[in-house]
């Protein structure tokens, strides 16, 4: 239990809760101390009923059972693995712009997952029968995919989102995958999104994770550093507030847009990279 216990607080501040709340909170729904109609995300009970519970309970809450086990724990895998990577190589010492970058890509998510619903007019009434349906399909045999994994849980997507903005800002790295495969990191989020709609039936969830997680990528990285743009997205005061940088980190950024790339070269190379002035993760 000690190896456990250290190899848990071993693991960078976020991502330990991130991680620990995505195991208590679907635990909590399979013993049934909560009802897991409470832990989805269903737009009319948020919108109309203020249970503003939702958006969170839904970010951690994944129905477990025969056939989605293998499902979660493979994302819970790459929750550990991916945010562990960014909090302790493009945000080590960081922690407030880490926090500020999953909850950015965080109501993205939200808000693309009720424009969704709202268009292709998915609410479903949170009646007594809606409970009970939810309920009949958590408890069978079946696999879920249909509903409520398509629309209403939110692991899925921020995971996805986050393993994103590391392969991108990590493109040129070799990786391996099952099988003994190899490629660029750049194309991982999308071999994961074939490989879980294989062994889970949709892309839904992944592809809203890797088009939040490239909006974040090209608004924070690719337009005020390869382009020349302004930088829209800057982390708020009171997270550095309570959340202090802790200088003297590691505090890489990956390879590179390639214009940025060329223009070191052109500058005799060799040297450390002209970011520019203000883009770098928490300077204030």
């Amino acid at each position: 239990m000690s190896d456990i216990g250290d190899w848990f607080r071993s693991i960078p501040a976020i991502t330990r809760y991130w991680f620990a709340a995505s195991i208590a909170v679907p635990l909590v729904g399979k013993l049934g101390l909560i009802s897991p109609a409470y832990l989805f995300l269903w737009p009319e009970a948020f919108l109309y009923r203020f249970q503003i519970w939702r958006p969170i309970t839904a970010t951690f809450y994944f129905p477990v059972g025969p056939g989605t086990g293998f499902l979660y724990l493979v994302n819970l895998y790459f929750l550990y693995q991916y945010s562990t990577r960014l909090e302790t190589g493009a945000f080590d010492g960081r922690p407030a712009d880490y926090l500020f970058m999953l909850l950015f890509n965080w109501i993205c998510i939200v808000v693309s997952f009720h424009v969704i619903s709202g268009v292709e007019g998915k609410h479903v009434r949170l009646d007594r029968y809606g409970i009970l349906f939810i309920i009949w399909s958590l408890t069978s045999q079946t696999k879920i995919t249909g509903l409520a994994m398509d629309m209403q849980l939110l692991m899925i997507p921020l995971i996805m989102s986050v393993l994103y903005v590391w392969a991108q800002l990590n493109r040129d790295m070799m990786v391996s995958f099952w099988f003994g495969t190899r490629f660029k990191a750049c194309y991982l989020p999308w071999v994961i999104l074939g490989f879980n709609y294989i062994i889970g039936g949709s892309v839904i969830n992944e592809l809203i994770g890797n088009l939040v997680g490239h909006l974040y990528f090209f608004l924070m990285f690719r337009y005020p550093m390869d382009l020349g743009g302004r930088n829209f997205l800057s982390t708020p005061q009171f997270l550095y507030r309570w959340l202090p940088s802790r200088r003297g980190g590691v505090s890489g950024f990956g390879v590179p847009p390639a214009s940025v790339r060329r223009a070191a070269d052109q500058n005799g190379g060799g040297g450390r990279h002209n970011w520019g002035q203000g883009f770098r993760l928490g300077d204030q």
